[in-house]
């Protein structure tokens, strides 16, 4: 029976939620989190949340992912493992490369070596992957039927040509929802650390005959996002801009697309797979299955702010970027009975009623581009 459960990373946005439903359930929960400054800002852990997390937790750690010592103390006495803690930037992956591998797969190797070389008793882990790893993902081709097209080239971006080819024929395609035995085309740094994470824990059930969850959530949002993160979650680094007067600026035409799924479903769904009773290494995708533009996103925050900034279309491109990404729910409602409870309507009112309860941060977007820039990993 499982009653201690580890988190790694809970004193982030998904893991202060989760840490929250799984204690008023009964849990008793110990945090392992370095509190990253680029996450929590640099008063952590003066923070409500932090406080609020701390409360509900049996244990708080402050510790790193690559330190052995700090996942030795964190391990004691546990019954399960929620591996959430993550260097989580697509574009920042992209000139951070060692330390993404380091905490990234690094992490999560080491993890497993002290699994491996002792007796902790665990019973279950849970690993947070990602939607990145699909990379441009399952399209239809009406001559050569499932297709997975290549990354697109910089020569056709360049042009504005930002819809995916038939790597076959080079005609049109329609975009297809990602199922979990989808080719796997992981196009930036992180999603290749993901990737690699993955392989590692699908050994490891085997190896260590612990069964194993592995979500691939897609984009993440709601109460608790970090607003001063200027690398990841788009609808945090937009409200941000917005709330700073500050005009949006979208890469591509703005027809890129993503399914955003409420942070109170991907906690839902992340319980399901801890108390589901599946043997071996089972693989889901968490969203909603209802894909929606970056543009339609920012014109809905901006009506929903009421506020008069402009969006402009720029026409460029960062690598490690995707087109369009939209997961199939099939498996995860079949074997968890998992549905998202909440429409993408409700849960963006949540989110913005949240932020406009919170003191403003400053926006830091352009520091971010600024990295990007220098390396030429904008066009």
């Amino acid at each position: 029976m499982i009653k201690n459960v580890l988190i790694s990373g809970g004193a982030g946005f998904i893991g202060s939620n989760l840490t929250l439903a799984l204690s008023k359930r009964g849990y008793s929960v110990t945090i392992l989190d370095n509190l990253s400054e680029q996450v929590h800002g640099t008063n952590a852990e003066k923070s409500y949340t932090f406080n609020s997390i701390k409360r509900s937790a049996e244990r708080f750690i402050k510790g790193d992912v690559r330190n052995r010592k700090d996942w030795e103390k964190a391990l004691v006495g546990q019954d399960a493992i929620i591996h959430l803690a993550s260097e989580t930037s697509s574009g920042q992956s992209m000139y951070q490369v060692f330390k993404y591998s380091q905490v990234n797969i690094g992490g999560t190797a080491l993890l497993l070596d002290i699994l491996t070389n002792g007796h902790w008793g665990i019973q279950k882990i849970i690993f947070a992957s990602s939607r990145a790893i699909y990379g441009e993902g399952r399209y239809s081709c009406s001559l050569h039927g499932i297709v997975y097209p290549h990354s697109r080239t910089k020569k056709d971006l360049s042009k504005g040509l930002f819809e995916c080819k038939c790597p076959y024929c080079g005609s049109s395609i329609e975009h297809l929802s990602s199922i979990e035995d989808s080719e796997l085309n992981p196009q930036s740094y992180y999603a290749v650390t993901k990737y690699n994470q993955e392989q590692l824990f699908k050994c490891a059930s085997s190896s260590l005959n612990i069964p194993v969850v592995l979500f691939r959530y897609q984009n993440v949002y709601g109460v608790g996002q970090s607003l001063s993160n200027p690398y990841t979650g788009i609808l945090s680094i937009f409200s941000t801009q917005i709330i700073n007067n500050n005009d949006i600026n979208i890469f591509e035409d703005g027809k890129e697309s993503r399914d955003f799924v409420y942070i109170d479903d991907v906690v839902t769904a992340t319980i399901f797979g801890l108390e589901c009773d599946k043997e071996g290494c089972n693989i889901y995708n968490v969203g909603t299955g209802r894909a929606l533009s970056v543009l339609s996103i920012a014109s809905k925050l901006i009506s929903l702010y009421r506020s008069d900034v402009k969006i402009n279309i720029t026409g460029n491109f960062r690598f490690g970027d995707i087109r369009h990404n939209l997961a199939d729910l099939t498996r995860i409602y079949k074997d968890l009975n998992f549905t998202p409870q909440y429409q993408f309507e409700d849960g963006i009112t949540n989110f913005v009623n949240w932020v406009n309860s919170q003191e403003i941060e400053e926006d830091n977007y352009s520091l971010c581009l600024n990295e990007l820039n220098k390396r030429g990993l904008i066009i």
